[in-house]
């Protein structure tokens, strides 16, 4: 039998996660953020453990995040028959994907306030 040590999320990281939820980030990849800041490298699986996600969850934040490129995948041959393990790391340090969540919600604030301008002029 294999035993596999899994890291989970401190009372601040939980806290750092609610925080990014609350300024728009989706749960599920808020938490894989956060808990990989934390690590060098995690699986699919001690991720899910460690953030109480499930599979499906975890896959999708990885998605989403491998398309921003915040995150790099290696596949690592499995000790059984099955499918190479995913083995993920941040691909950029926390700081500069913060900087990039900062600036996005920046532009988005800065198009709701030119909306709501038009509607301005639309009405008067």
């Amino acid at each position: 039998m294999k035993t596999e040590s899994v890291m989970y999320l401190s009372e601040k990281e939980e806290e750092l996660a609610e925080l990014l939820i609350k300024v728009g980030v989706r749960t599920n990849v808020a938490l894989v953020l956060v808990y990989l800041a934390n690590i060098p490298e995690a699986t699919t699986r001690t991720i899910e453990r460690g953030t109480g996600l499930r599979q499906a969850e975890v896959s999708l934040a990885m998605q989403y995040l491998g398309e921003l490129q915040w995150v790099s995948c290696r596949h690592e041959k499995s000790l059984s028959k099955g499918r190479p393990m995913k083995c993920y790391q941040l691909a950029k340090p926390l700081p500069e994907i913060m900087n990039a969540i900062v600036n996005e919600k920046k532009k988005s604030a800065y198009n709701q306030l030119v909306r709501i301008q038009r509607i301005r002029e639309c009405i008067g």
